[in-house]
């Protein structure tokens, strides 16, 4: 399974690149199965990156700021526990540092996002075999010119190019630590390449679970910057077209696409209020410089995409897919 999530993602932004793209097929359009999931937390009705992805990663609820536990501190396994406990191997590749709310929602269990040391932490000792992001600044504070030797004892190889993650065994688990914080807003392909490497090393009899995030879709929306939105969400959708073509290769694939939550409130209007003008233009107008609370898609496609239907809560989705890659559940 992989789940891609685009992070601050909404249905104006997918809507936004089918119409820059001038209505021409997109990937979202190849979907073989849409949803919609809602977003809201358990004490705020408009989320953050942790507690909704606390949601997609475990299955329950929780209070913003909280990564893996519930609002009375109770840890929770993760999507990549389960995984673990089936023998599937397990992977997240992101474009902000590893220790970011919606990846860290996937292996950490802390009350405050804000913790990033404690998440380095818990990231080490995790069991993830592929991590690919930026974050080697936590662990040099933490552990300053000796980061390769710490991560060594706990079975990861250090790279700092994807170069380096390729010449590393695709038996060995490997942290790719390719940026200090985040990795820089480019269009050299990083994401897509980033996907296509974590599939290589955790395609297994055994099956995997991936969770690859466009992470920085989200500060674009923050911004209320239209156009370098779009250069991340090309980004995020290069990533997708990847994760797909694997899928659809096999027959035990799912690709679950979605947001954590819409960043902006972007909405998409004509530039003039006559109608009967051939075409008066569009504009994208933003109406927060923070999160929003409106629904989001869920794209779906490969094995199992029929499985996921109707308007459901964002952990609705997370327990559906703890199910999916159940064997006892």
């Amino acid at each position: 399974m992989a789940s891609l999530i685009g992070d601050g993602m909404g249905l104006s932004s997918a809507t936004m690149m089918q119409l820059e793209n001038n209505y021409e097929e997109t990937i979202f359009d190849r979907a073989e199965n849409i949803a919609l999931q809602k977003t809201y937390s358990a004490d705020n009705r408009v989320t953050d990156s942790a507690a909704s992805g606390t949601a997609l990663a475990t299955g329950y609820k929780t209070n913003n700021t909280y990564l893996g536990v519930l609002a009375d501190g109770t840890a929770v396994e993760s999507l990549m526990d389960v995984a673990k406990c089936e023998g599937k191997r397990t992977g997240v590749v992101v474009t902000t540092y590893l220790q970011h709310a919606t990846p860290a929602a996937f292996y950490a269990h802390v009350a405050s996002r804000h913790e990033y040391l404690v998440i380095s932490e818990q990231l080490l000792n995790s069991s993830l075999d592929v991590a690919i992001g930026g974050g080697l600044a936590f662990f040099e504070e933490l552990y300053g010119d000796a980061v390769a030797e710490r991560l060594a004892a706990q079975g990861f190889a250090l790279a700092e190019t994807l170069d380096e993650v390729q010449n590393i065994s695709a038996d060995s688990r490997v942290m790719a630590l390719v940026a200090d914080k985040e990795v820089e807003v480019r269009n050299d392909g990083y994401l897509a390449d980033a996907t296509r490497e974590a599939l290589r090393r955790l395609d297994s009899e055994e099956g995997f679970v991936l969770m690859v995030e466009g992470s920085i879709i989200d500060g674009m929306g923050h911004a209320n910057d239209a156009q370098a939105q779009q250069r991340e969400m090309r980004s995020f959708m290069e990533a997708i077209e990847v994760a797909v073509e694997y899928a659809l290769q096999r027959d035990d694939t799912l690709v679950v696409v979605t947001g954590d939550h819409e960043t902006g409130g972007l909405s998409i209007v004509s530039c003039d209020a006559d109608f009967c003008l051939s075409e008066q233009g569009v504009e994208y107008r933003w109406t927060t410089n923070g999160h929003s609370g409106t629904m989001l898609p869920i794209y779906l496609y490969g094995a199992g995409a029929e499985h996921i239907n109707g308007v459901m809560e964002n952990a609705e989705l997370g327990a559906a897919l703890h199910k999916l890659i159940s064997s006892n559940r």
